[in-house]
């Protein structure tokens, strides 16, 4: 069986199994088949993951099937597109920024992580009905109560600090700009599922375009010369070249 055959056939199985545990007009047993359910459908979730990414080594692999708008190869190809997604780019950088900012200079982030547990524990509580819970999903509510029975906020309270300080340097001065937006629009997503609407739709929005516009959101600025010299996986840099370019050591002839 091909890789693109075994891909619908794992594809298949997988929507089954979403549309079993997620349809509303299904109600699915609790219990151990719900369980299985869940499992069987991460198994192929992750297997069909695996597959379409050794699918990228065929022939025509690269080849587009329905071309997009001009306006969309403009927008995240175009190096001048850069001057579009600048102050985008620099609004979204400041706000991670001011952020991070005041979570440093607060102690009750810096000092125990008291106010990140606080937030925990606001996020995790479940009301006395007709109230509905902050988290909407059990699973996300389990990890945050595996964070607070763990006293993981001491640790974590620095990795959200250091982290929305270091996002908003890369994006106001466009260094590694889709890697920011990743991980801006990361953190976007977790205040979102713990209940936090705030400003996070519209940054979360925003970090998207910029991880689309990764190759020239950042031309004016850092990427403009460092993407250059590192590359890609796919395609060294200038770095990469020198280093392949560089002669092999031979062995002293006796």
């Amino acid at each position: 069986m091909s890789r693109r055959n075994l891909a619908t056939v794992i594809g298949a199985i997988a929507v089954v199994l979403l549309f079993y545990a997620a349809n509303p007009w299904v109600s699915p047993p609790e219990g151990t088949i719900t369980t299985i359910v869940n499992v069987g459908f991460w198994i192929a979730a992750i297997a069909l993951a695996v597959v379409l990414f050794e699918d990228r080594k065929s022939a025509d692999a690269d080849v587009v099937e329905i071309e997009g708008p001009p306006v969309a190869r403009f927008l995240f190809s175009n190096r001048q597109a850069g001057l579009f997604w600048l102050p985008i780019r620099v609004f979204v950088g400041f706000a991670w920024l001011e952020a991070g900012w005041h979570k440093f200079t607060d102690p009750g982030w810096t000092s125990g992580g008291a106010a990140l547990r606080a937030y925990w524990e606001r996020a995790a509580a479940i009301p006395d009905a007709p109230g509905k819970p902050p988290i909407t999903y059990d699973w996300y509510r389990d990890f945050i109560n595996v964070l607070l029975n763990g006293h993981h906020e001491t640790w974590f309270a620095w990795v959200i600090t250091l982290g929305e300080l270091a996002i908003g340097i890369g994006l106001i001065f466009g260094i590694l700009t889709g890697l920011a937006a990743f991980f801006g629009a990361l953190m976007n997503m977790s205040f979102l599922l713990a209940g936090s609407g705030s400003s996070n739709p519209v940054m979360f929005t925003l970090a998207i375009g910029l991880i689309l516009a990764w190759k020239v959101a950042g031309y004016y600025g850092v990427d403009r010369y460092l993407l250059p010299m590192l590359g890609t996986p796919w395609k060294p840099g200038a770095i990469g070249e020198l280093r392949r370019s560089d002669p092999v050591p031979r062995a002293p002839t006796p």
